[in-house]
């Protein structure tokens, strides 16, 4: 009974089977021996069927726990001896990945919890070297990677984020239409546009495709689009704008608070939203934003700026038109750094308006993928390579199909 129930367990079907179970309580280990209890088998290469098994070769694998137990199954694999194409090849198991010490089960679960916990956190919780996991999650993410078809891709946003201290980064390229990445790469020079180009092809894509690409301001970003991307209009949106003009606010009450106490320790007052204000916060700006303080200036005009994007649901022009007037104060303001912003505007004018133009385009959602992949970093206290890295994006943030699914889930009725 116990045999035919862990072979249910298993999925297997004959000839394959499971023979025997041993239970070793003092070490807290279960062994499952697995048989192929037939004299021949379809060759792996050809498939020709009913050839004759040359020899078998011991292998075993690290499965999910029983109970408290570990568990590994054991199996003296048979090599097929093929007349047809005169190979000798090893059949492939349907527990396990080729190459791989641990079974598909293992693997899922393993998947499933890296995308909530370090992966060192994850090695404790399964028992064994997290280098071992490592090794599944990159495995399985190429292999998911492989097999994507990015060929409906219109609408991509592009950002970097940071991969380790120091200058270093990846470049995320995101699928906006579907909110999924699709590409992520060492470096965030114009070469990574071309590398992105490049792998676009090889998933069924078209680089001449790319209808618009969402962007920061960087000067790389949009060489690399404007020499990889030809058809694509760039976009600007207005969460970096709004960016631009925080930075601006804190430039101002950086100078101004050289000589004016008020501004002592209200540097987020002024950046944050004014809906996410705390009690203490809401009880200084219910009057700094009052007075004639060039920091109250400055923020009235950044939250102006502000509207304008909150409001911009109406057509392109009147948004454009609001922008304009807008300008013409930062330039009237005499505060350097609105009168820079304005500059920075007027310089990238055309892809601001392709972000209106473009459905109202905006990296909100790349922005988000960003914070929780640093989150992510942060509680692993960093990556051991830029590989892991770019492989813990695509399993956070790749939407891929062709990943197994957790063990742990009902199945349907």
């Amino acid at each position: 009974m116990q045999e035919a129930l862990f072979c249910q367990a298993l999925g297997l079907a004959a000839p394959w089977a499971v023979e025997r179970v041993a239970l070793d309580v003092e070490r807290s280990r279960i062994d499952l021996y697995v048989v192929w209890q037939s004299g021949s088998a379809a060759c792996p290469v050809c498939a020709a069927a009913e050839q004759k098994l040359h020899d078998h070769r011991q292998r075993s694998w690290r499965h999910l726990d029983f109970f408290q137990f570990e568990a590994y199954v054991h199996c003296a694999l048979p090599r097929v001896s093929c007349s047809a194409c005169s190979s000798t090849t090893q059949l492939s198991v349907p527990w396990a990945r080729e190459g791989s010490r641990f079974t598909l089960m293992f693997e899922a679960l393993a998947l499933t919890l890296a995308r909530e916990m370090p992966v060192a956190a994850c090695a404790r919780i399964l028992r064994c070297a997290d280098n071992a996991l490592w090794r599944q999650i990159d495995a399985h993410v190429s292999l998911a990677r492989a097999k994507e078809s990015y060929a409906g891709v219109a609408v991509i946003g592009i950002d970097e984020t940071s991969c380790a201290k120091g200058h270093s980064y990846i470049t995320l390229v995101h699928d906006l239409e579907r909110a999924r990445l699709i590409y992520a790469t060492p470096g965030k020079d114009a070469s990574t546009v071309q590398r992105f180009a490049a792998d676009l092809k090889s998933h069924q894509g078209r680089p001449e495709a790319i209808q618009v690409v969402c962007m920061d301001m960087s000067k790389a970003f949009i060489a690399g689009a404007g020499q990889h991307l030809p058809q694509a209009a760039i976009a600007f949106d207005g969460f970096h704008v709004v960016q631009m003009a925080n930075r601006a606010v804190d430039a101002v009450r950086r100078e101004e608070a050289r000589g004016e106490r008020w501004l002592k320790k209200t540097r987020w007052c002024w950046l944050k939203d004014k809906a996410k204000w705390t009690d203490k916060e809401q009880a200084k700006m219910d009057w700094l934003p009052r007075t004639r303080l060039k920091t109250a200036r400055a923020w009235r005009m950044k939250e102006a700026l502000r509207d304008v994007y909150r409001n911009s649901d109406a057509d392109a022009a009147s948004s454009a038109q609001a922008l304009k007037k807008w300008l013409h104060w930062a330039q009237r303001s005499r505060l350097q750094p609105f009168k820079d912003l304005a500059k920075t505007i007027q310089q990238h004018w055309a892809g601001i308006l392709q972000a209106f133009d473009a459905s109202h385009l905006h990296t909100g959602y790349v922005e988000a993928v960003n914070s929780l992949l640093q989150a992510a970093k942060a509680k692993a206290r960093g990556y051991g390579t830029t590989d892991h890295f770019i492989a813990m994006a695509f399993l956070i943030a790749g939407k891929l199909t062709h990943l197994p699914g957790s063990p742990l889930r009902k199945a349907r009725a």
